[in-house]
């Protein structure tokens, strides 16, 4: 059952789904060759099937998952969706699909950001399990203090980053025209005071008035790269490798979002490269 709620993406939302799975294909031989147990956490898993405007539904991230068998499964999926409604459609869909896997599949309906935490503390009380952290916000929900957690622990994360579809539109042309609301939650996401976020983005500029001249504080013409450049810093900060981005275009090429990867896992951030530079070339 597709939820019109869930309705999101064009041609790259499968390109998005295409270089994940390639690695968590990659990932699970790997890891069939160690003793970890393995948690796959996704954090904003939807409703099952992405409904996408004149087009068949396609299976999304969490369908696909679970059903990988070979040439080993997790041991854990934990699946969070705020929204009670595609929770419930998406664990009814699970359990008839995967009725096996009940016991170990999990779908909760809260907050992200508080699972993430929950996540990080798992992992440190269990020094032999091993996970994967699918994040794919439809906008800015993810505070980057729920990422920091997992600074030394056995993760490899992808996140979708909405930098041209939310980082830059909030930052408006007008640093001074930001309200406070929208100014946390660039600061949450960024995870940047407003002074910072001021010095990042903004350049200040005089211009001529009626009444003299006046400071104005305008945005940078390349804003998205400084963001990119910037969350790469700081997911460094985190892990010790990061993936290069694969940017996420309209068919009008304007910029929505940058798919990425870090872990502490020089192989995986290999494959993960090999697999987003193919995509890359093929994009040209």
């Amino acid at each position: 059952m597709a939820d019109k709620n869930n309705s999101f993406g064009g041609f790259w939302t499968e390109r998005k789904i295409d270089i994940f799975i390639k690695y968590l294909k990659a990932y699970l031989q790997i890891m069939n060759k160690t003793k970890f147990n393995l948690v796959y956490f996704d954090g904003f898993a939807g409703s099952g099937y992405i409904e996408r405007k004149g087009k068949p539904l396609i299976e999304g991230v969490a369908l696909k998952v679970l059903s990988l068998t070979e040439p080993k499964e997790f041991d854990i999926y934990y699946l969070v969706e705020l929204d009670k409604g595609k929770s419930k459609i998406l664990k009814d869909l699970l359990n008839k699909k995967f009725p096996e896997k009940e016991s170990k599949t999990f779908v909760i309906p809260v907050d992200c950001n508080a699972k993430l935490v929950d996540l990080s503390n798992f992992l440190k009380r269990n020094k032999y399990y091993r996970a994967i952290v699918f994040i794919d916000p439809k906008g800015m929900q993810l505070k980057w203090e729920s990422i920091k957690v997992f600074k030394d622990l056995g993760v490899d994360l992808w996140i979708l980053l909405p930098i041209g579809i939310g980082v830059n539109r909030l930052l408006s042309i007008d640093g001074s025209k930001i309200s406070n609301s929208l100014m946390q939650k660039l600061s949450d996401f960024l995870d940047l005071s407003k002074d910072e976020i001021m010095e990042y983005f903004y350049k200040k500029e005089s211009e001529l008035t009626l009444f003299g001249e006046n400071t104005i504080l305008k945005k940078k013409e390349d804003a998205i790269d400084i963001t990119v450049e910037l969350i790469r810093s700081k997911l460094n900060e985190i892990f010790k490798l990061v993936s290069v981005p694969f940017p996420m275009k309209t068919s009008k090429n304007s910029l929505l979002y940058h798919f990425i990867f870090a872990s502490n896992n020089p192989a995986g951030v290999k494959i993960a490269n090999e697999i987003i530079g193919k995509e890359l070339r093929d994009s040209l």
